[in-house]
C-alpha cells in the first residue's frame, strides 16, 4: 500500500509543480490611420513559348476598320481568295489570342502547332462576324469588345474584357 501511495503522491506533486503560462496580452489598439490599399496585382510572367502581344494590344490603331457592333480589324496580310465564309461554314484557322488588359496570351493554335477547325456559327460573336470579312490566305488582327467575346459567358476562367486575336483563314468547307 505504501508503494501505491508514493506513486499517487508523486503524480500529485508533479501536477502541483507545473507552471501555468501567463495570460497573453491583447494586441495594442490600432491607430486611426487610413488603410493603404494593396499595390495593384502584377500579372504573372508569360508562360514559356507564349507569343508576345502586339504593340497595339491595348487599343485598335486609328487606321483599323470598325463595324457597327464595335468590332475593329486590320488586315496584316491580304488573302488570295475571293470567297468569304458564312456563319454556316466550317473554317480552318491559325490564331493567337491576348487579353487587352494585360497583354497575356491566353490561347494559340500557332503555339500548339495545330490549326483549329470549327463551325463559324459556334464561336464567340466577334469571331463569327470578323472571320466572315476574311478570304482564304488572309491574316487579320481583331480587337473584339467584351460583349462580343466572353463577358456574358458563364464559362469559368474565360477571359473578360476586350480580346485581341490574330487570325489566319486557311480554308473554308
Amino acid at each position: 500500500m505504501v508503494r501505491g501511495s508514493c506513486i499517487l503522491l508523486l503524480l500529485a506533486a508533479g501536477a502541483a509543480c507545473t507552471k501555468a503560462s501567463p495570460p497573453k496580452e491583447a494586441p495594442p489598439p490600432a491607430e486611426n490611420k487610413p488603410m493603404t490599399p494593396p499595390p495593384p496585382a502584377t500579372p504573372p510572367p508569360p508562360n514559356p513559348g507564349d507569343i508576345p502581344a502586339p504593340a497595339d494590344v491595348k487599343a485598335p490603331p486609328a487606321d483599323a476598320e470598325k463595324t457597327a457592333s464595335g468590332l475593329a480589324s486590320k488586315v496584316l496580310k491580304p488573302g488570295t481568295g475571293k470567297e468569304h465564309p458564312t456563319a454556316a461554314d466550317t473554317v480552318e484557322v491559325h490564331y493567337t489570342g491576348w487579353q487587352s488588359s494585360d497583354g497575356r496570351m491566353f490561347d494559340s493554335s500557332v503555339k500548339r502547332g495545330q490549326p483549329a477547325k470549327f463551325p463559324l456559327g459556334h464561336v464567340i460573336k466577334g469571331w463569327t462576324e470578323g472571320v466572315q470579312l476574311m478570304t482564304v490566305g488572309e491574316k487579320t488582327r481583331f480587337w473584339i469588345p467584351g460583349n462580343l467575346a466572353y463577358d456574358n459567358s458563364p464559362r469559368p476562367g474565360a477571359p473578360k474584357g476586350m480580346l485581341v486575336f490574330d487570325i489566319e483563314l486557311l480554308s473554308i468547307k
